[in-house]
């Protein structure tokens, strides 16, 4: 297999690169001597003896470390290259075992229980708050959110914005019958006499405007008449409208009772009515929805809203000295503050993270499981092997050289007994 150069891999990898080399090294050096140990031991036993115990010692050591040596290779690739059954494990079974800790992830770990027990020992708020109350802290959420917030506005279409603004407007403004529903509120507020303010109003501001523009009603009246009419009959009569309209409105303030209040009452009751269950009325009063909100004007106006809103909500985004900064940074400190100080408030907080960690746990714990699944179906399979090997292959040598020592032992034991037993 293909090793990945020095250069591609992290300094961590690089360093286990460095660990797996030398324990492979010892491993196979161990080999190596009981080898020689062996070859020297067998030659001379018939001379000397004793050398049989080294033999045996020797060889059980050497079958110990080729059967680990075995064994550890398997597991990465096929032992001197052969198409032994049951070698190369990780490659050949890489989906396998994806899929394998997907499934354990997912029933050990993404289970609702052990996330609430979890999270209810965290104290998230109470951490939360002592970070956020910080100054500093929450100048850097307020920049990060301004930042991010920019962003977004910068990215979006002013085009696509204004026609997603005018479908809103549509479904949720024109679509739907204003007529009986508005009937239906003027009637409860003419049945209430809520109205009486407004109509109070409008009689104050008409004296006032008559108070302050007598002049208009010069030639209102007079202009009309023939021009043989004397000046003088042309100024009695704008002085008479003046005064009458005066008087009128002074009676209609000063009268609750006065006949045009009950003429407005009337009017007022009759559109109710007539927008509840008139189809003439109705019909007119949605054409002119439908007029004014279809109005080119209309449209340019919610344009240059939406353009002057956003350059000015970017402005303030990107000014770390703008009023908008400035007080997100307070209330996130403020927030921070609440949440070590306030321990309903903490309560409450820690209740909604950790019901809404539970609640997606639990409905989306074999999506999240299934990255992990996902994640090792598209990793190549030599570089699957090498990236695990790279973790655990130190290790594993260790295995060998135990391997190695075991075995030497247990050949010995075994040829001590035998010898011991059957005295050859």
């Amino acid at each position: 297999m293909a090793r990945t150069p020095m250069a591609l891999l992290s300094a961590a990898d690089q360093e286990r690169l460095r660990g797996l080399r030398v324990m492979k090294g010892i491993a196979l050096g161990a080999l190596v001597l009981l080898t020689i140990v062996f070859i020297v031991a067998f030659a001379l036993q018939a001379r000397y003896p004793w050398l049989a115990y080294v033999r045996a010692a020797a060889e059980g050591g050497m079958v110990g470390a080729l059967a680990d040596w075995f064994a550890v290779t398997a597991l990465f690739r096929r032992p001197l290259g052969l198409p032994i059954p049951h070698t190369a494990i990780i490659p050949t079974r890489k989906d396998e075992i994806g899929r394998t800790l997907g499934e354990f992830v997912e029933t050990n770990f993404l289970s609702g229980d052990i996330i609430r027990t979890k999270l209810a020992a965290t104290r998230i708020s109470a951490r939360l708050g002592e970070w956020l109350r910080n100054p500093d802290h929450a100048e850097r959420v307020a920049t990060e959110g301004a930042a991010m917030a920019a962003g977004v506005l910068e990215a979006l279409s002013d085009d696509d914005v204004q026609d997603v603004i005018a479908d809103l407007a549509r479904e949720h403004l024109i679509v739907p019958e204003w007529g009986p529903p508005l009937g239906g509120w003027l009637e409860r507020l003419v049945q209430s006499g809520a109205h009486h303010e407004a109509v109070d109003l409008a009689a104050d501001s008409v004296a006032s405007w008559l108070t302050a523009n007598r002049e208009a009603f010069s030639g209102l009246l007079s202009r009309r008449l023939p021009g043989w009419v004397p000046s003088m009959v042309h100024n009695l009569i704008d002085e008479a409208a003046y005064h009458e309209a005066v008087k009128f409105i002074g009676a209609v303030r000063s009268d609750p009772a006065h006949p045009a209040r009950d003429a407005i009452d009337g009017y007022l009751a009759r559109l109710a009515e007539n927008l509840q269950h008139d189809p003439a009325t109705i019909g007119r009063f949605e054409d002119a929805k439908t007029t004014v909100f279809d109005s080119p004007r209309v449209r340019e106006l919610a344009a240059e809203a939406w353009t002057t809103a956003k350059n000015g909500l970017v402005s303030a985004l990107r000014d770390p000295e703008s009023g908008l900064r400035r007080r997100a940074a307070t209330a996130l400190a403020e927030i921070g503050d609440r949440l070590v100080t306030d321990a309903t408030l903490q309560q409450r907080v820690d209740g909604w993270v950790t019901d809404a960690a539970v609640f997606l746990v639990d409905r989306y714990r074999h999506d999240i499981a299934s990255i992990i699944t996902d994640t090792v179906e598209r990793w190549d399979a030599d570089e699957t092997t090498e990236k695990i090997e790279l973790m655990v292959g130190r290790d594993l040598q260790y295995i060998r050289l135990n391997g190695t020592i075991v075995g030497s032992l247990a050949g010995l034991l075994i040829f001590t007994i035998a010898h011991a037993v059957f005295g050859v």
